[in-house]
């Protein structure tokens, strides 16, 4: 109990440092949204690619960064289909009812919907029951939005 108790005190003082990360409604680090990659290559290219200082977009209140124009409008005509899932935070920490922040290269598109995760190794967790963590992160998402804590 003690352990568990000391861990949580950790994780709440961890999350207060990191409450500035939290700029527009998705996870922002270094004034982008996935750390400055483009949304769109996620789905076109199957990877992640830097997206460029100079080629951005608002929305809901978050910078997004993009590797040309052309992703860029493509993104602004259906920015719902390619903004990440839960702002962009991870979605394992999301299935276990946190905020986290991500590696953009931890990453899984399926259908048509982007999930990120923090790193490799809780991707691959991610991965070993992806349905059943969506239903969960889906179900946290509504009240876990609304705290300002980030695990970084």
């Amino acid at each position: 109990m003690k352990r568990s108790g000391r861990t949580a005190a950790m994780t709440a003082a961890l999350c207060l440092v990191c409450s500035a990360a939290i700029a527009g409604e998705f996870y922002e680090k270094d004034g982008a949204a996935i750390r400055g990659y483009d949304p769109v290559t996620y789905f076109t290219e199957r990877m992640p690619v830097k997206g460029s200082e100079h080629v951005t977009a608002e929305y809901k209140g978050s910078t997004f960064r993009f590797a040309s124009a052309a992703n860029r409008e493509t993104f602004l005509a259906h920015p719902d289909t390619y903004a990440p899932q839960y702002g962009g935070f991870c979605a394992f920490g999301m299935a276990k009812g946190y905020k986290a922040a991500i590696d953009p290269a931890a990453f899984t598109v399926v259908g048509d919907k982007l999930y990120l995760n923090y790193n490799e190794d809780v991707r691959t967790k991610w991965q070993k029951d992806i349905p059943g963590y969506v239903g969960k992160a889906d179900r946290n998402w509504p009240e876990v939005r609304k705290t300002t804590g980030v695990v970084e």
